[in-house]
């Protein structure tokens, strides 16, 4: 469908468990992106680190956004007609601090609608619960919004849910629906907190929000790495309001909906935060 007065652009956020092996990663993409097709969405967003699970190393598989790995995805989605959002590592300028001096990677969303491909660097690095994401990433500093079949698209990344700013930032540069790639890390309270911080966030911004995470490893038959942030799975769409219109189980899964532009021009109109705010 397309976007207009009255119409709905149909969307879909594919859960998926990636692993260590590109190609078979790759595959997923295939696969997830031909049912998303068949099932008639315009745009399908793959959660970070699609390329290749956290717990194993970034920096052997970065590559530049013109490299095999998103042009695989670029010829994917000009096959099948759809906008891909997926999350790969792509090469950085820094070098690691404290031991060996190695170059950081960025933790990137490539989006491509089958002829361009563009890509946002994540702004806010997972530096919590013990765990060190800027180690070996370096940080992006720069919002990226993008026309996607009908919608106008912002991005982030994961850790990036918990920055309201970020979503305002998006929203104010017209915005509307936000993607949130992730691959949220486990533990006692963290799928509740992943589900709330993406509600919060789409009705700060009065935005649709699109949470794609990867699916639970053990749901998945894949073997995650200890300590690593491997997924809760719970993907969902929330809408400008702030309600839950689609959302996912633990395991892999496609899922599916159909967003509507006129009800975020409805919900900005009766909820103005975007102009009443008085700082941020």
């Amino acid at each position: 469908m397309t976007a207009g007065r009255g119409m709905t652009v149909r969307v879909a956020l594919a859960q998926i468990c990636s692993g260590p092996d590109v190609a078979a990663n790759l595959e997923l993409v295939r696969q997830f992106a031909a049912e998303a097709s068949q099932a008639g969405a315009r745009l399908v967003v793959f959660p970070e680190a699609t390329m290749r699970a956290f717990g194993h190393s970034a920096r052997d598989v970065a590559q530049p956004l013109d490299g095999p790995f998103a042009s695989a995805v670029r010829e994917t989605a000009a096959e099948l007609g759809l906008t891909i959002v997926a999350g790969m590592f792509t090469p950085g300028t820094e070098a690691a601090t404290g031991g060996e001096e190695r170059p950081r990677v960025r933790n990137t969303l490539l989006v491509t609608d089958g002829v361009e491909v563009r890509g946002y660097d994540k702004i806010h690095l997972y530096d919590a619960h013990g765990y060190r994401e800027s180690d070996t990433i370096e940080a992006g500093d720069t919002l990226l919004r993008t026309r996607a079949r009908g919608l106008e698209l912002g991005l982030a990344t994961c850790y990036d849910v918990r920055f309201p700013p970020l979503f305002l930032g998006l929203a104010r540069a017209g915005a509307q629906a936000i993607a949130v790639a992730a691959s949220w890390a486990p533990g006692p309270g963290k799928a509740e907190q992943w589900r709330l911080l993406c509600r919060a966030r789409a009705a700060d911004s009065t935005s649709y929000v699109l949470g794609c995470g990867q699916a639970v490893p053990a749901m998945s038959g894949v073997d995650a790495v200890e300590g690593a942030p491997t997924g809760v799975g719970g993907s969902l769409v929330v809408d400008p309001y702030g309600t839950v219109v689609a959302e996912a189980g633990e395991a892999p899964q496609l899922l599916i909906a159909d967003l509507d532009p006129e009800l975020v021009a409805r919900a900005r109109r009766e909820v103005p935060v975007l102009t009443n705010a008085r700082w941020g």
